[in-house]
């Protein structure tokens, strides 16, 4: 069986990481998601908001499976029983950043390989802090995020003035 890690904080998850995630469960027999805290960023949701809103959001994908760690990634890849980690690329930008992790991970662990898929085009231009920023500022997300994250964002942004 070939099972595939996509990790990333997913705060909030895109359509364009519901992209990756479709088209990697096309390729792999088992994608786990996996959600973890990144203490560079500041986030909107807790880790459990961000499970439940990525099983929400997924949950049209069969061999999709959601989980939450901390630690470090490459032991996370094995105790899911994978070798392999799926990353999202929009641009030049995205290569450089994760080129650089993927052959850290591979120092590391020289049995986990890294693909990279890049994002559909109509999706190019998505981040999760760019749909934080527009929803701040009142934008319109809706079509940017599925509408369980719109709807959850909209009431966080009611409830808790939260700022980036």
């Amino acid at each position: 069986m070939r099972i595939a890690v996509c990790p990333g904080s997913f705060d909030p998850v895109t359509n364009g990481h519901v992209d990756i995630f479709e088209r990697a469960s096309a390729i792999f027999d088992e994608v786990v998601i996996g959600v973890f805290h990144n203490p560079n960023k500041k986030p909107m949701f807790t880790m459990e908001q961000r499970v439940e809103l990525l099983k929400e959001s997924t949950k049209h994908i069969k061999n999709i499976r959601v989980d939450a760690f901390s630690g470090l990634l490459n032991e996370y890849v094995k105790q899911q029983h994978s070798n392999v980690i799926i990353r999202g690329l929009r641009a030049t930008k995205d290569f450089e950043y994760e080129f650089q992790r993927a052959l850290l991970i591979k120092k590391i662990d020289a049995e986990i390989e890294t693909v990279f898929m890049m994002t559909s085009s109509e999706y190019s231009f998505l981040s999760s802090s760019g749909i934080k920023e527009l929803a701040k500022f009142n934008g319109n997300i809706k079509g940017l995020v599925p509408e369980c994250v719109e709807i959850k964002i909209k009431q966080c942004m009611n409830e808790h003035s939260y700022n980036i």
